[in-house]
């Protein structure tokens, strides 16, 4: 990993004391441990950004109520809710992957009120029994 020359800032949080266990002894593994956070951090948004992409093409290529009807995650995006949820029932899911979790329902959500206007669509012109 390259080093570069960077200014230092000071930075003061408020933290819960029961983390304390948990922070570095030395001053300077407090840089690892911000960077560390931050990359995993942008990883997982990077992950949803991809998840909600490939949603997002996919509505956007939909003309028709039955198309809309029919949509289902993509496998990546299943096997990521499965391992979730199993893990949100078992131990409990990281800060991290309860934000991802809320988000995923969040878009469960939306797309179950477009399935649900797609049915009504169709209902309305007749197509649906």
């Amino acid at each position: 990993m390259k080093t570069r020359n960077l200014t230092p800032m000071k930075v003061t949080l408020e933290l819960p004391d029961e983390w304390a266990a948990s922070f570095p002894a030395r001053e300077t593994e407090w840089a690892e441990v911000v960077t560390a956070g931050l990359h995993r951090r942008q990883s997982r948004l990077r992950q949803e950004i991809n998840h909600f992409a490939d949603m997002a093409d996919t509505l956007a290529e939909l003309p028709s109520p039955e198309q809309v009807l029919a949509l289902h995650p993509s496998p990546a995006l299943a096997e990521r809710i499965q391992f979730l949820l199993a893990k949100k029932n078992d131990a409990g899911l990281t800060p991290d992957e309860t934000a991802e979790w809320d988000e995923i329902m969040r878009v469960e959500h939306l797309m179950r009120v477009a399935k649900a206007k797609a049915a009504f669509k169709l209902k309305a012109d007749g197509a649906v029994s």
